[in-house]
Protein backbone atom coordinates (compact mmCIF):
# COMPACT_ATOMS: atom_id res chain seq x y z
CA UNK A 1 0.00 0.00 0.00
CA UNK A 2 0.74 3.71 -0.44
CA UNK A 3 1.51 5.66 2.50
CA UNK A 4 0.12 9.00 2.29
CA UNK A 5 -0.68 11.91 4.94
CA UNK A 6 -3.42 14.76 4.43
CA UNK A 7 -1.99 18.22 3.53
CA UNK A 8 -2.67 21.17 6.08
CA UNK A 9 -5.86 22.55 5.00
CA UNK A 10 -4.35 26.05 4.67
CA UNK A 11 -2.45 24.78 1.66
CA UNK A 12 -5.43 22.88 -0.30
CA UNK A 13 -7.27 25.87 0.10
CA UNK A 14 -4.40 27.83 -1.60
CA UNK A 15 -4.75 25.80 -4.18
CA UNK A 16 -8.34 25.56 -5.10
CA UNK A 17 -8.70 29.65 -4.04
CA UNK A 18 -8.96 30.52 -7.51
CA UNK A 19 -11.97 28.42 -8.37
CA UNK A 20 -15.88 28.11 -7.48
CA UNK A 21 -16.66 24.63 -8.31
CA UNK A 22 -14.64 21.94 -7.23
CA UNK A 23 -14.53 18.52 -7.75
CA UNK A 24 -13.04 15.99 -5.10
CA UNK A 25 -12.19 12.61 -6.21
CA UNK A 26 -11.99 9.97 -3.10
CA UNK A 27 -9.75 6.67 -3.87
CA UNK A 28 -10.69 3.47 -2.77
CA UNK A 29 -7.08 2.24 -4.20
CA UNK A 30 -4.71 1.63 -1.81
CA UNK A 31 -3.64 4.66 0.07
CA UNK A 32 -3.41 4.30 3.76
CA UNK A 33 -5.13 6.07 5.48
CA UNK A 34 -8.04 5.29 3.33
CA UNK A 35 -9.33 8.74 1.72
CA UNK A 36 -12.90 7.06 0.05
CA UNK A 37 -16.21 9.33 0.03
CA UNK A 38 -16.48 10.09 3.73
CA UNK A 39 -12.84 11.87 3.64
CA UNK A 40 -13.92 13.71 0.40
CA UNK A 41 -17.01 15.21 1.41
CA UNK A 42 -15.13 15.87 5.13
CA UNK A 43 -12.75 17.83 3.10
CA UNK A 44 -15.27 19.51 1.01
CA UNK A 45 -16.95 20.52 4.08
CA UNK A 46 -13.73 22.44 5.78
CA UNK A 47 -12.80 24.24 2.40
CA UNK A 48 -16.36 25.70 2.33
CA UNK A 49 -16.26 26.68 6.18
CA UNK A 50 -12.55 28.19 4.97
CA UNK A 51 -13.88 29.84 2.03
CA UNK A 52 -17.03 31.54 3.94
CA UNK A 53 -14.19 33.34 6.43
CA UNK A 54 -13.53 34.92 3.51
CA UNK A 55 -17.08 35.61 2.37
CA UNK A 56 -16.34 33.42 -0.63
CA UNK A 57 -19.23 31.04 -1.94
CA UNK A 58 -17.46 27.24 -3.09
CA UNK A 59 -19.47 24.76 -4.55
CA UNK A 60 -17.81 21.61 -4.09
CA UNK A 61 -19.33 17.70 -4.66
CA UNK A 62 -18.04 14.41 -3.14
CA UNK A 63 -16.90 11.51 -5.11
CA UNK A 64 -14.84 8.19 -5.07
CA UNK A 65 -13.58 5.55 -7.30
CA UNK A 66 -11.95 1.88 -7.54
CA UNK A 67 -8.19 3.08 -8.55
CA UNK A 68 -7.24 6.98 -9.85
CA UNK A 69 -4.19 5.31 -11.34
CA UNK A 70 -6.14 3.46 -14.13
CA UNK A 71 -6.66 5.49 -17.13
CA UNK A 72 -9.97 3.39 -17.86
CA UNK A 73 -11.04 4.05 -14.83
CA UNK A 74 -10.52 7.44 -14.50
CA UNK A 75 -12.48 8.03 -18.10
CA UNK A 76 -15.51 6.62 -17.30
CA UNK A 77 -15.72 7.58 -13.83
CA UNK A 78 -14.00 10.89 -13.12
CA UNK A 79 -14.38 12.50 -16.37
CA UNK A 80 -18.29 12.74 -16.64
CA UNK A 81 -18.67 14.52 -13.24
CA UNK A 82 -15.68 16.73 -14.08
CA UNK A 83 -17.01 18.96 -17.49
CA UNK A 84 -19.50 20.50 -14.17
CA UNK A 85 -16.65 21.64 -12.68
CA UNK A 86 -13.34 24.27 -12.72
CA UNK A 87 -10.48 21.56 -11.04
CA UNK A 88 -10.56 18.55 -9.43
CA UNK A 89 -9.05 17.74 -5.96
CA UNK A 90 -7.53 14.28 -5.34
CA UNK A 91 -7.62 12.28 -2.32
CA UNK A 92 -5.28 9.85 -4.50
CA UNK A 93 -1.73 9.24 -4.20
CA UNK A 94 0.33 11.47 -6.63
CA UNK A 95 0.08 8.42 -8.77
CA UNK A 96 -4.00 9.49 -8.96
CA UNK A 97 -3.09 13.06 -9.24
CA UNK A 98 -0.73 12.59 -12.69
CA UNK A 99 -3.50 10.43 -14.03
CA UNK A 100 -6.34 12.91 -13.64
CA UNK A 101 -4.32 15.36 -15.28
CA UNK A 102 -3.29 13.44 -18.49
CA UNK A 103 -6.82 12.07 -19.39
CA UNK A 104 -8.77 14.80 -17.94
CA UNK A 105 -6.85 17.68 -19.76
CA UNK A 106 -8.59 20.34 -19.85
CA UNK A 107 -9.08 20.46 -16.01
CA UNK A 108 -6.33 20.97 -13.68
CA UNK A 109 -6.07 18.20 -10.94
CA UNK A 110 -4.65 19.07 -7.22
CA UNK A 111 -2.91 16.80 -4.95
CA UNK A 112 -4.64 16.46 -1.25
CA UNK A 113 -2.23 14.79 0.08
CA UNK A 114 1.42 13.87 0.67
CA UNK A 115 2.29 10.84 -0.65
CA UNK A 116 5.38 9.12 2.03
CA UNK A 117 6.26 5.52 0.44
CA UNK A 118 5.16 2.01 -0.16
CA UNK A 119 4.56 0.48 3.56
CA UNK A 120 2.56 -1.80 5.77
CA UNK A 121 0.05 -0.31 8.64
CA UNK A 122 1.52 -2.04 12.28
CA UNK A 123 -1.77 -1.95 14.05
CA UNK A 124 -0.19 -3.56 17.45
CA UNK A 125 2.48 -0.57 17.39
CA UNK A 126 0.22 2.00 15.56
CA UNK A 127 2.04 3.03 12.54
CA UNK A 128 2.85 2.84 9.02
CA UNK A 129 6.40 1.58 8.12
CA UNK A 130 8.50 1.65 5.08
CA UNK A 131 9.35 -2.39 3.96
CA UNK A 132 10.00 -1.51 0.13
CA UNK A 133 11.16 1.24 -2.12
CA UNK A 134 10.31 -0.09 -5.22
CA UNK A 135 13.85 -0.26 -6.49
CA UNK A 136 13.50 -2.75 -9.10
CA UNK A 137 15.85 -4.79 -8.37
CA UNK A 138 14.52 -7.27 -5.54
CA UNK A 139 17.01 -8.84 -3.46
CA UNK A 140 14.64 -10.14 -0.52
CA UNK A 141 14.72 -14.03 -1.57
CA UNK A 142 18.66 -13.99 -0.06
CA UNK A 143 17.84 -11.87 2.87
CA UNK A 144 15.18 -13.42 4.55
CA UNK A 145 12.25 -11.33 2.86
CA UNK A 146 13.85 -8.46 5.22
CA UNK A 147 14.70 -5.59 2.29
CA UNK A 148 18.04 -4.02 3.09
CA UNK A 149 17.27 -1.03 1.25
CA UNK A 150 13.76 0.38 2.56
CA UNK A 151 15.41 -0.88 5.65
CA UNK A 152 18.59 0.08 6.13
CA UNK A 153 18.92 4.80 6.48
CA UNK A 154 22.31 3.98 3.90
CA UNK A 155 20.67 1.57 1.61
CA UNK A 156 24.25 -0.78 2.17
CA UNK A 157 24.12 -4.35 0.85
CA UNK A 158 26.36 -6.43 2.23
CA UNK A 159 26.11 -6.23 6.15
CA UNK A 160 25.86 -3.05 9.22
CA UNK A 161 28.05 -0.25 9.06
CA UNK A 162 30.64 0.85 12.08
CA UNK A 163 26.84 2.74 13.48
CA UNK A 164 25.17 0.12 14.26
CA UNK A 165 25.07 -0.32 18.68
CA UNK A 166 23.56 -3.45 20.20
CA UNK A 167 21.60 -3.91 17.15
CA UNK A 168 19.91 -0.72 16.25
CA UNK A 169 20.91 1.74 13.91
CA UNK A 170 22.36 4.80 14.53
CA UNK A 171 20.39 7.56 12.03
CA UNK A 172 17.63 8.46 14.40
CA UNK A 173 19.14 8.23 17.29
CA UNK A 174 19.46 4.37 18.19
CA UNK A 175 15.24 3.98 18.06
CA UNK A 176 15.40 1.83 14.78
CA UNK A 177 16.64 -1.72 14.52
CA UNK A 178 18.91 -1.70 12.31
CA UNK A 179 18.06 -4.01 9.08
CA UNK A 180 20.96 -6.49 8.56
CA UNK A 181 21.05 -7.63 12.33
CA UNK A 182 17.52 -8.50 11.64
CA UNK A 183 18.74 -9.97 8.38
CA UNK A 184 21.44 -11.85 10.14
CA UNK A 185 18.90 -13.36 12.74
CA UNK A 186 15.99 -14.20 10.16
CA UNK A 187 18.71 -16.13 8.39
CA UNK A 188 20.08 -17.85 11.23
CA UNK A 189 16.60 -18.91 12.26
CA UNK A 190 16.25 -20.76 9.29
CA UNK A 191 20.58 -22.35 9.42
CA UNK A 192 20.89 -20.32 5.82
CA UNK A 193 23.56 -17.95 7.26
CA UNK A 194 25.24 -19.21 3.65
CA UNK A 195 22.58 -16.11 2.31
CA UNK A 196 24.04 -13.82 4.66
CA UNK A 197 27.84 -14.55 3.40
CA UNK A 198 27.22 -14.21 0.08
CA UNK A 199 28.57 -10.97 -2.04
CA UNK A 200 26.56 -8.49 -3.59
CA UNK A 201 27.16 -6.40 -6.00
CA UNK A 202 26.95 -2.57 -6.65
CA UNK A 203 23.66 -1.98 -6.56
CA UNK A 204 22.62 -1.26 -10.30
CA UNK A 205 20.56 2.14 -10.40
CA UNK A 206 19.57 1.75 -13.57
CA UNK A 207 16.63 -0.42 -12.23
CA UNK A 208 15.03 2.87 -10.69
CA UNK A 209 15.97 5.60 -12.84
CA UNK A 210 13.17 7.82 -13.63
CA UNK A 211 10.75 7.84 -15.59
CA UNK A 212 10.42 3.55 -15.61
CA UNK A 213 8.81 2.30 -18.31
CA UNK A 214 7.85 -1.54 -18.24
CA UNK A 215 6.22 -2.67 -21.77
CA UNK A 216 2.99 -4.94 -21.04
CA UNK A 217 3.64 -6.92 -23.30
CA UNK A 218 6.83 -8.57 -22.53
CA UNK A 219 5.15 -8.84 -19.19
CA UNK A 220 2.47 -10.66 -19.98
CA UNK A 221 3.51 -12.75 -22.94
CA UNK A 222 1.64 -10.96 -25.73
CA UNK A 223 4.63 -10.84 -27.86
CA UNK A 224 3.05 -12.11 -31.14
CA UNK A 225 0.34 -9.51 -30.90
CA UNK A 226 2.97 -6.72 -30.48
CA UNK A 227 4.98 -7.89 -33.35
CA UNK A 228 1.56 -8.07 -35.49
CA UNK A 229 1.06 -4.08 -34.75
CA UNK A 230 4.73 -3.11 -35.53
CA UNK A 231 4.77 -5.40 -38.78
CA UNK A 232 0.95 -3.33 -39.56
CA UNK A 233 2.88 0.36 -38.86
CA UNK A 234 5.34 -0.80 -41.05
Amino acid sequence: MIITQLKDIDEIYDMIKPYDKILIAGCDGCCQPPRSLNEAKMLGQLLELKARTESKSLKWKAITVLRQCDDRIVATTVKPHAENYDAILSLACGLGVVMLNKVIDDKLAFPAQNSHFGGVQNNGENYFIEYCEECGDCVIAETGGICPRAGCAKHLSNGPCGGMVDGMCEVGGYTIPCAWVRIYERLKKFNRLDLFKKYRPPRDYRTSTSPGYIPIYKEYGNEEEEEQKEEAKA
